[in-house]
């Protein structure tokens, strides 16, 4: 394990004033990301919280799919904080009422802090400022709802001033939804070299734009975002955003997924509504490409309907809702342990989408680091076990 190499005191003193300073009831949060050792915590989360008359601060750690909550004193957090960073993460960034700061370790322990002060207009009000301490507090978005972003004025989600439009609330909290998922598989994504994405089905390209924002404009990543759709209206107004916006490493391109052969390699394949067999041929291809993230929300699962068969659950089956609600998300449950028996990670989470369904599934797939045989094997097995039983031939298992 590589530890921070503080040969430049005046370097560390500078952390340690900036958590002295930071870690105090002004503080929004605090994140810790980009773990030194994989396959441990991979993300911490840090924040103020009220316990008996008592300001604590909060600490929210990530293991795969556990959550682990502590609670420490200002100055024991300062301290813990420093260790995270001196011999565990290797990013850490701090919002503050009056400040925000980046901090990066590079691989042979070189510390970089980037601090910049936050600027408030004079029509803002210290109780706008107020730091909430409650542990039901208000949820607080990765886009801030008083600071206007350009790609959500132009869509109409946000006014000029930054005041989310109300009949837009529910697609902003869906974009800020989907930026969670981006935050969680940031760990997975090469700081050292442009990272290529690719999103097919993009539409309208609302995720797409905030992607690029996020990893681009907040995370500082060279970013590569080719978004592809089978409507050529919708690709030229995509393309005239992004070039106002100077989105210079994001394009789209009118295709078919099936026939796409724009890339030869790629880092991220997200599928957003890709309907029916579009999502198995975009997952096929991120597989293909050895992508090292996958994000899916698939949409209208025909294929499994027409054909899923069986006299064990005829009684079931009988219904035509049921059968199609039980197709969904067999086929869902199909593709991600296929994705399993192709070394990945897989996770199936809710995806709040009130544009299509009130709930959607995301089928989450992050590449293993190594060879694990034995848990491709039984991924495959259940997957030959259950289109048995059930008499159904899925796309992505003809396409893997």
């Amino acid at each position: 394990m590589t530890r921070c190499d503080w040969k430049n005191e005046k370097m560390e003193e500078q952390l340690r004033e900036l958590l002295r300073e930071t870690v105090d009831k002004g503080l929004y949060q605090i994140i810790l990301s980009n773990p030194r050792e994989r396959n441990k915590i991979f993300k911490i989360k840090i924040r103020p919280v009220m316990v008996k008359d008592r300001i604590l601060f909060q600490e929210t750690a990530y293991e795969g799919t556990k959550v682990f909550h502590s609670n420490r004193e200002a100055h024991a957090m300062v301290e813990r904080v420093e260790a995270l960073i001196t011999h565990d993460f290797k990013q850490c960034e701090v919002e503050h009422t009056k400040c925000r700061a980046v901090i990066l370790v590079s691989k042979k322990g070189k510390v970089t802090i980037n601090r910049k002060r936050t600027e408030h207009t004079g029509a803002e009000s210290e109780s706008d400022r107020k730091v909430q301490l409650a542990h039901n507090r208000a949820k607080r978005y990765i886009l801030d709802e008083k600071i206007p972003v350009p790609f959500l004025v132009e869509l109409g989600v946000q006014t000029k001033e930054g005041k989310i439009v109300h009949a837009r609330y529910d697609k902003f909290r869906q974009i800020n939804r989907f930026l969670e998922f981006i935050e969680d598989i940031l760990p997975t994504l090469s700081r050292e070299r442009t990272v290529h994405i690719v999103d097919f089905g993009c539409g309208k390209s609302y995720l797409t734009f905030a992607m690029y924002y996020y990893l681009h404009d907040m995370q500082g990543y060279d970013v590569e975002i080719t978004g592809l759709d089978l409507k050529e209206d919708v690709i030229v107004h995509c393309n005239s955003l992004s070039r106002k916006f100077g989105y210079d490493k994001l394009h789209f391109i009118k295709g078919d997924i099936a026939e796409y052969e724009g890339q030869d390699t790629v880092d991220m394949v997200v599928s957003l509504h890709a309907c029916d067999t579009a999502t198995d041929y975009a997952l096929s291809k991120a597989v293909g490409w050895g992508a090292q993230v996958i994000l899916s929300v698939p949409c209208c699962q025909h294929e499994v309907n027409q054909q899923i068969h069986s006299e064990e659950l005829s009684s079931v089956l009988q219904y035509g809702i049921i059968k199609e609600r039980i197709s969904a998300l067999v086929t869902d449950a199909v593709r991600a342990n296929l994705l399993e028996s192709a070394g990945y990670e897989t996770s199936i989470m809710e995806f709040v989408d009130m544009e299509h369904t009130p709930k959607n599934l995301l089928i989450r797939a992050v590449k293993r680091s190594g060879d694990n045989k034995k848990k491709r094997q039984e991924a495959r097995k259940r997957v030959d076990d259950v289109t048995e039983f059930l008499h159904i031939d899925p796309a992505l298992k003809r396409l893997i």
